[in-house]
């Protein structure tokens, strides 16, 4: 699946002024952006309005949820959120099939229902931590596919993985699943905390939908321009697409 503009910026800050002035600067060249638990917790539900008035009427929004508790409890949480008219939202897939249908249910009752996607396995944790802390067999890839196709059979619009996966999932979960990956960083830049990585033209090119894209814009020196330099080799992947 091409997208015109699949950059997500994460406006991981804890004040809603610079979340704001983010959001100013960026929305011309990104494609969405993003609200996790941070800049959530920090200022309320209030950002999403105050998003949709900085970067226009027609910014989308994914809210980083991660919700992740008894069916129930999620589909009420997914009902409160889709109030404030969302692009997107997320679930853990480890909460399981009844937890996510019951999210997708939630947000489908909505009249603007918004995208709902799952993570699978954070890009921090590699086999090892997935081996020793969590006691799962499978490897990162292997749990992450097998993830995907549990969200997809539950109903949901794609997931959130790490580049590494994307091949794999493209093959079991077919062209229109949704894969939306962070642990994106070009050439060069600092891996911070992530662990599984690509480069955007990499992950592109393996299939991702929408790359999240943080420091490497949010931290850079000029950030309009580091994100039109990041969407001009997207698009060059994209041409080159078959």
């Amino acid at each position: 699946m091409t997208v015109e503009n699949p950059i997500i910026i994460p406006l991981d800050v804890p004040a809603l002024e610079s979340a704001l002035e983010l959001a100013r600067t960026l929305a011309p060249y990104v494609g969405a952006f993003k609200v996790g638990l941070e800049l959530y917790n920090a200022v309320g539900s209030g950002i999403f309005e105050a998003l949709a008035i900085v970067s226009g009427k027609d910014v989308r929004i994914f809210y980083d949820a991660k919700f992740h508790d008894i069916p129930n409890t999620v589909a009420g949480a997914v009902r409160a959120a889709v109030r404030h008219k969302l692009w997107m939202v997320n679930v853990h897939a480890s909460g399981g099939a009844p937890m996510m249908k019951a999210a997708v249910d939630a947000a489908r009752s909505s009249e603007t229902p918004p995208l709902v996607i799952a993570v699978t396995v954070l890009t921090s944790i590699d086999d090892q931590m997935l081996r020793t802390d969590l006691g799962v067999g499978r490897t990162a890839e292997e749990q992450v596919v097998a993830l995907a196709r549990l969200a997809q059979d539950a109903g949901c619009d794609g997931v959130v993985a790490s580049p590494r996966e994307t091949k794999s999932i493209r093959d079991a979960c077919g062209p229109e699943f949704l894969i939306v990956t962070p642990g994106v960083r070009p050439a060069g830049a600092s891996l911070d905390d992530q662990k599984r990585v690509m480069t955007p033209a990499e992950a592109i090119a393996q299939g991702a939908s929408y790359l999240v894209i943080g420091r490497p814009i949010t931290a850079a020196p000029d950030c309009a321009a580091a994100a039109q330099a990041i969407l001009q080799e997207i698009r060059a992947v994209n041409i080159r697409k078959p």
